[in-house]
């Protein structure tokens, strides 16, 4: 896949330090996915074992790989039969209306889950969570005329849950490998996987943010997803 163009100037840089954000941003991200205990379902407390255990990665704005406003951190880890994440969006103000299972969510806040775990960059999932817990998810498959959505597909066994903090709001998630295919980390170590989130402040512009920016206005460029590691596997 050609990669999107960088932009000509990046404002308030010097030429050096604009050499030194496109060559950070353009490295593909890789992070260490360790095994943990198993989310119970209901602690969104970051200092819950299960999550202070996990593996700790930040969003970073994405069309120049700057830090974002509002900064998110995304925990995660894996535990038997699935993958399980924390969401800690800073945000003084979270908001979402919209109830419906697959409803358009990226229309208000949101954070976007996109995982592609045989790494072919020909199809990947995509599960969504605002600050309400509604959940769309959908599975996007490129055709010879772009990108399709999917939206019959179902991720069977996903539980999710939201709430807000002090300084903002968080969304979990526990997604079970057999519903994305024969992918279990013994036999698929390395997935190619981004995180990322819509903020829709009312009165300021809308800032995309994520793990791997894509540098353009939307987060489906998987070539540029970042890479997964599942720790341990015996025998890879």
């Amino acid at each position: 896949m050609t990669r999107p163009s960088i932009p000509e100037s990046m404002p308030g840089s010097t030429p050096g330090e604009e050499d030194r954000l496109r060559a950070k941003v353009l490295r593909v991200p890789e992070v260490v996915c360790p095994r943990t205990t198993r989310w119970d379902f209901s602690s969104l407390d970051a200092l819950n074992d299960v999550w202070a255990n996990c593996a700790r990665i930040s969003l970073r704005e994405n069309l120049s790989g700057r830090q974002p406003r509002w900064g998110t951190e995304v925990r995660l880890g894996w535990s038997g039969d699935v993958l399980q994440g924390l969401y800690l969006c800073q945000d003084p103000n979270p908001w979402a209306t919209k109830t419906i299972r697959d409803d358009t969510l990226w229309e208000e806040e949101v954070v976007e889950i996109f995982l592609d775990p045989f790494g072919d960059s020909l199809s990947y999932f995509e599960i969504e969570i605002n600050p309400l817990n509604t959940v769309t998810d959908l599975v996007v498959r490129r055709t010879w005329t772009g990108l399709k959505k999917d939206f019959r597909w179902k991720c069977e066994g996903l539980v999710t849950a939201s709430g807000t903090l002090a300084y903002g709001w968080t969304a979990a998630f526990q997604i079970p490998f057999a519903s994305l295919g024969d992918c279990h980390p013994t036999r698929s170590p390395v997935w190619r996987a981004n995180f990322s989130r819509i903020d829709r402040p009312k009165d300021e512009p809308l800032e995309l943010s994520a793990w791997s920016p894509t540098l353009v206005k939307s987060f489906h460029v998987p070539g540029l997803f970042g890479r997964l590691r599942f720790e341990q596997v015996e025998n890879p």
